[in-house]
Parts: C-alpha cells; sequence; structure tokens
C-alpha cells in the first residue's frame, strides 16, 4: 500500500517531541489526494539549511494549455509564472516555505518542471521545531493541509489568472524573438519608447515610480520590430561600432548603460525594462583591483613592464586596476563576447586613457600601457567586437566614436555630427594589433584542488565556495541572481571532469571547448542536470556562458597546461 496523508500524520504524531533527527523517517513519496508530496532530503537540525520537498500534480488536474509548452521561450515563461504563484502562496503561509526569490528577470529555473509526469515545484521547507524538538502536528498542518493549498493555487491553471499567464508568456515570446532579430538589423542593443530606465534606489531592482522620465528615442536612431504577437515595438536602437553615451553628473548615462547590460535577461511586465533588449553575448567590463589572472594575454594594452614580465601570457594573483580591465576585456572577448559595456566610473583611468599633457610629460618609450582608446577601433575592425561607452569625463573618445548619444534630464540626444565636429582624426595602427586567440588549457587537475571533499556551493550571489579558495564574482554585474551562483559553483564541479578528459590525441581540451560543451549538455539535458542531487535539484538559474567563464577565470587555483 503506497504512503498517503494518513501514512504522513501517523509518522509526524508518532515523533513529536522526539529529537529533531527523527524528522529522518519522513523521507519518501505520499499521495495526498490533489497532489504528491515527494521528501528526498531532510534537513539534519532547526538550523541547518531547509529539508529539500517537492508538490507533484498529474497532467489532467494540472490542466496547462499545450500550446503554452510548445517552444523554450514559452516553457520558460509558464514556469516562470508558476514559480512566481507558488512565491506568493508560500509567503502567504508565513511558515519557511521557499521556491527561491524570483527577480524581475525571467530566467530558466529549476524550481519548477513540467514534464509528461506532471507539474513539479521544487520547495525548501524549514520543518516546524521547538529548540531540537519536532512540533509534530504543526508539521502535520503544513505538510498534510498548507503545502497541497500551495499546489492548488498555483500549480492548477483553473486556479490561476488565465489572461495574464497567457500574456505573461506572449510577452516573453515577443522579447526573444526581438533579440533574434538584433544581430541581424546591425544592433547591440534594443530601448523601447516609454520604458523606466531608473530604479528605486541604489539596493532595489523595482522601477522608479515617481519623477521617472519614459525614455524616448532620438529620431535619428529610431527603429521599429514587428513581434510575433501581432503588434509592434519603436525605440532606440543601439548600433554595431563604437557608441558613446554623454552628459551631465546625475542624468542618466549609467543608468542606459546599466539597463543595456541587464537586458541581456528578459524582464517581467511592469518591470519598465521589458523592452530594454540586449544581445545575449554582451559583456559588461570593468577594473577589478586585486583579482587573480592566469595566462592571458593582455599585450594589445599592456607590454614592455619594468619588471620584464611576459604579458602575451600575463599572470597575476594581485591584479592592478589597469591590468584586471584589460584582462577582463580579454577574457571576455574570449569568452565570445559581441560587444563590451563600459563605464569610465568603474574604469581604471590609465586603461582608457591618456590626455596630451600626460604624453608630454610621460614619453610613450616610458608608458607600457597603450590606452584603450588607441585599441576600440583595431577591436571592432579585427574582431567584430562592439564596444558601448559612457564618458563624463573626457571627449577623446569622440575621435573613434561612430555614434555619440548625449543624456540631457534623462531625455538621449544624436550628438554624433556635433561630437565629430569637436573630434580630432585618431591615428589608425600600422598592423594588426590583436593576434590570433591563443586556446588556454588549464593544467592536469586544476579544478580538483587538494582537499576538496565538498560539492561548490555558493554564498549568496557574489561567493562561490571551491575547495579552500573563495571565488569573489561581486563585479560581476551581469550576474542577477543567486540561484545563478549556485549554477555556477555546481558548473565548476561538472567541468572539472570536461577538463580532465582526453581526446584520441591524448589532447585535453581548451577552456572554451569544455564550457561550450556544457551549456551543449544543459540544452539537452536540462538544467538540473548540473545538480549532484537526483529528486530535488536545488534552486537553481540559468548562467549565461560569459559568467561560467568569468568564475574560472578568477579562481586563485587556475593553473594553465603550458606554464
Amino acid at each position: 500500500m503506497s504512503a498517503n496523508a494518513e501514512t504522513l500524520t501517523r509518522i509526524l504524531t508518532t515523533i513529536d517531541g522526539r529529537g529533531y533527527g527523527s524528522y529522518k523517517q519522513l523521507t519518501g513519496s505520499y499521495d495526498l489526494g490533489r497532489c504528491r508530496l515527494v521528501v528526498d532530503r531532510v534537513q539534519v537540525d532547526p538550523f541547518a539549511p531547509p529539508s529539500l520537498m517537492r508538490l507533484v500534480v498529474d497532467p489532467a488536474t494540472a490542466g496547462l494549455p499545450a500550446d503554452l509548452l510548445s517552444d523554450r521561450p514559452g516553457y520558460v515563461a509558464t514556469t516562470d509564472f508558476l514559480a512566481r504563484a507558488v512565491a506568493t502562496a508560500a509567503g502567504a503561509l508565513g511558515e519557511g516555505v521557499s521556491i527561491g526569490t524570483p527577480g524581475q528577470e525571467v530566467l530558466e529555473r529549476t524550481s519548477v518542471t513540467v514534464t509528461d509526469e506532471g507539474v513539479e515545484a521544487r520547495l525548501a521547507v524549514q520543518l516546524p521545531a521547538a529548540g531540537r524538538r519536532i512540533r509534530g502536528r504543526q508539521a502535520v498542518r503544513l505538510l498534510t493541509e498548507d503545502l497541497p493549498r500551495i499546489a492548488e493555487a498555483a500549480l492548477v491553471h483553473a486556479s490561476l489568472d488565465a489572461a495574464e499567464l497567457r500574456a505573461h508568456v506572449a510577452l516573453h515570446r515577443d522579447q526573444e524573438a526581438l533579440r533574434e532579430q538584433l544581430a541581424g538589423r546591425g544592433l547591440v542593443a534594443f530601448i523601447g519608447d516609454g520604458a523606466i530606465l531608473p530604479r528605486r534606489s541604489g539596493d532595489s531592482d523595482l522601477p522608479l515610480e515617481q519623477d521617472a522620465v519614459p525614455f524616448r528615442s532620438p529620431e535619428s536612431l529610431q527603429v521599429c520590430f514587428d513581434l510575433p504577437s501581432g503588434g509592434t515595438v519603436s525605440g532606440m536602437g543601439v548600433p554595431e561600432g563604437i557608441t558613446v553615451i554623454v552628459g551631465g553628473g546625475y542624468h542618466g548615462k549609467s543608468t542606459l548603460l546599466r539597463a543595456i547590460e541587464r537586458g541581456v535577461f528578459a524582464h517581467r511586465e511592469g518591470d519598465g525594462r521589458e523592452w530594454v533588449i540586449t544581445r545575449e553575448d554582451v559583456a559588461s567590463v570593468r577594473a577589478e583591483d586585486g583579482r587573480s589572472v592566469a595566462g592571458v594575454d593582455i599585450s594589445p594594452f599592456i607590454s614592455g613592464l619594468p619588471s620584464g614580465t611576459d604579458t602575451t601570457r600575463f599572470s597575476t594573483t594581485n591584479a592592478s586596476g589597469s591590468t584586471s580591465q584589460a584582462a577582463s576585456l580579454v577574457e571576455a572577448v574570449e569568452a565570445g563576447a559581441s560587444a563590451l559595456l563600459i563605464d569610465e566610473d568603474t574604469s581604471a583611468t590609465n586603461f582608457m586613457i591618456r590626455d596630451d599633457r600626460m604624453r608630454r610629460l610621460i614619453p610613450a618609450e616610458h608608458e607600457p600601457i597603450t590606452p584603450f582608446v588607441q585599441r576600440i577601433r583595431p577591436l571592432h575592425a579585427e574582431r567584430g567586437v562592439s564596444t558601448v561607452l559612457v564618458a563624463g569625463g573626457s571627449g577623446a573618445f569622440f575621435d573613434v566614436a561612430d555614434h555619440v548619444i548625449a543624456l540631457q534630464e534623462y531625455v538621449p540626444r544624436d550628438v554624433t555630427a556635433r561630437a565629430r565636429a569637436l573630434a580630432e582624426a585618431a591615428p589608425q595602427p600600422a598592423s594588426p594589433v590583436f593576434g590570433p586567440t591563443r586556446a588556454r588549457v588549464p593544467a592536469a587537475g586544476t579544478l580538483r584542488p587538494a582537499g576538496k571533499t565538498k560539492p561548490a556551493s555558493a554564498r549568496g550571489r557574489d561567493t562561490i565556495r571551491y575547495g579552500r579558495e573563495h571565488i569573489d564574482l561581486a563585479a560581476l554585474s551581469q550576474l542577477v541572481d543567486a540561484a545563478q551562483t549556485t549554477a555556477i559553483a555546481h558548473a565548476l564541479d561538472r567541468l572539472a571532469d570536461l577538463l580532465d578528459q582526453a581526446g584520441p590525441d591524448g589532447a585535453r581540451p581548451a577552456l572554451d571547448t569544455a564550457i561550450t560543451a556544457l551549456c551543449a549538455r544543459l540544452d539537452a539535458e536540462g538544467l538540473e542536470s548540473l545538480s549532484p542531487h537526483r529528486g530535488h535539484p536545488g534552486h537553481l538559474a540559468r548562467p549565461r556562458p560569459l559568467e561560467i567563464h568569468a568564475a574560472v577565470n578568477r579562481y586563485r587555483g587556475l593553473r594553465l597546461a603550458d606554464y
């Protein structure tokens, strides 16, 4: 006889008042009528991470329309909607039930999945206790009454706002269809007319509600897109090439760049940035004092160091502002970035420009840094990599800009003609600057450090614990969710296996080859294939390959095979 609600009630009543470890008896599956409860892992004590459980509703009961799930954007949007519905229902309980914290972005997640077996919500549940003693009767109510109510409210189509769900899916499909058109239209990004770009505060990702100026495209940059839903959307297209954003302080320059930066992910209705759409392979780059660098060719920007250090294979455990920014830029390009987003406020000044007075005081032959302003044009001409750059204190980039956009009181204007009138002819290098990309092959066992006995784990959005090391991801501004960081932590463990698999010729794969293979596996097997656990995979969100590359590159134990 299969376990049911009566079985679960009997177990909880029997262990009421016992030590918390007796909750281990709950592991298993229970038929609760309208749903099935699967208890995968039980926390060891009240202060440990919550227990992992799944609510499963069979397909007939769930009744989700098949057309909503017929393509990847539809599936991602539908499961995102259900996860938000579960989060709302769980939040109303106040019982320590969580499905993660979906933010403003619509991401592929493991929180909810839809298969032929039904709709499944993966929960983290804090089991009731008084000190270290089990509160069995409270647990009966939580597991046999409250959790089924969540399933009924959030996983059954008849209980949902069907029109809102369908609109959520249609919006996401339109957003992704627009994203797919950007490269063909020669655009890095698109900002829709009427978008609300400012956020409420520095620690909030919610839209500013009062005094926000809706975005309005300059006529010269306005483009229009037809959408699968039958509608159209118009706004500003950010062209490929070199685009410089200028304006006075607090007039919206960085706010615009930040919106473009976050536009690599779709946003939910009401966010204000629903129609800020950026190509998914665009990377934000900044200075990052103190980061680790392993075998990166930064010689197009820095060479002839007084120490004699080889900058074609530059390594350090404590990079300066300029070397860190040069390394991050090169790594992003090697990882496949089609465009770079750079704000002078988060850049190393000496990496970006050298003014005329400094050139006269310190001759070029005594300066190992070739500033980015002299490399931005070859980067596009030789590698096809565009740049969108915020400049508020120097007009040096006018000399190389294809487009200049000025923000005045949050209103953009195309001032390219005026900027060109002020510009000087930029000298072009006589020969190619960027040599062929060299494959970076991690040394054998580099992701298997001595003393690493546990899987990698995330500590919030910014940190991964990998063996005895902590990988600092705070500078990765396009990493938007702690669930993405958890996924990257698991990805590092999977990469350890891939990087140690030699091919028929005995050669091990380069880093970019291994990450490409890993991402192909995620496409084929799903995001949950990253998890080391069966059943409940934990709360993961899909990271971009760029952030996986960035995490490996910031691991202080990284060593290359040819060193």
